[in-house]
């Protein structure tokens, strides 16, 4: 299997484990693991496309937010300030641990999960 078809079947996989998550009733630990699931399907969705500029367009990005820049610039997603809002909600959970702030990602995550969507639809149609 190649590269970007190993990294866009791992994130449709982290994808599926972030939605069944976020679709179970609230508890603490249904958001505690929502929330990490979402970091790490935040980081395999940003190194997949980093994958699939390079292979594809021969385009260089080396950061979240320089490769969802450039995805927006390619017209492979929209909403270019949401998903910098994403990387700046996984910066706000990956180091620290607060509740409030848990509590706040996690009544996002709905958005999350329907950009990630149209991102994985988008590279599988292209």
């Amino acid at each position: 299997m190649d590269k970007l078809k190993a990294s866009l079947n791992q994130f449709e996989k982290a994808l599926t484990r972030l939605e069944e998550a976020v679709n179970l009733p609230e508890t603490d630990v249904v958001r505690d693991s929502a929330v990490q699931r979402f970091e790490f399907t935040l980081d395999i969705s940003w190194k997949m496309l980093k994958t699939y500029l390079e292979d594809k367009m021969g385009l260089i990005c080396t950061s979240p937010k320089s490769c969802f820049r450039e995805a927006y610039r390619q017209g492979i997603i929209s909403y270019d300030d949401k998903w910098m809002g994403l990387v700046d909600m996984r910066n706000e959970t990956v180091h620290t641990y607060n509740e409030e702030v848990a509590k706040k990602i996690y009544r996002q995550l709905p958005g999350a999960v329907k950009l990630f969507k149209e991102l994985l639809k988008a590279i599988k149609e292209q």
